[in-house]
């Protein structure tokens, strides 16, 4: 019975070898998706609501699905050079239309709504 349960520990020892490795490129991961939290806005949302809205410190940007309200926040404060108040995130579905005699659909979007203190502003050129 020990010569078993041996085999068992080495299995388990190659194993955690493996996943120690694993966990060096994962932190090579996140190193590089840190440098390209810049990606995570798309682009700005330039809409007639977004433009009432910016009026009162709230601009509307579209970002890439996987994006959260940390990694716009901090793509929002190296862009711009503000920091962000509150930010609330809107996704919106694809949605199929009839056009012209034709079915077709309407592409999603994720949109986030950034807030910012009364005397910040984003330019947008």
């Amino acid at each position: 019975m020990a010569i078993f349960s041996s085999k068992k520990n080495t299995e388990i020892k190659a194993v955690k070898k493996v996943t120690g490795s694993k966990k060096d490129s994962s932190k090579a991961r996140t190193i590089a998706t840190s440098t390209a939290d810049l990606s995570v806005l798309t682009k700005p949302r330039v809409t007639e609501k977004a433009g009432i809205l910016s009026e009162s410190n709230v601009y509307t940007f579209e970002v890439s699905t996987n994006a959260n309200k940390f990694t716009i926040a901090k793509a929002v404060k190296e862009l711009y050079k503000v920091t962000p108040k509150k930010i609330n995130i809107i996704n919106l579905p694809r949605r199929s239309v009839f056009v012209r005699g034709k079915f077709g659909t309407q592409t999603g979007v994720k949109k986030a709504l950034v807030f910012l203190n009364k005397g910040d502003k984003i330019e947008f050129i």
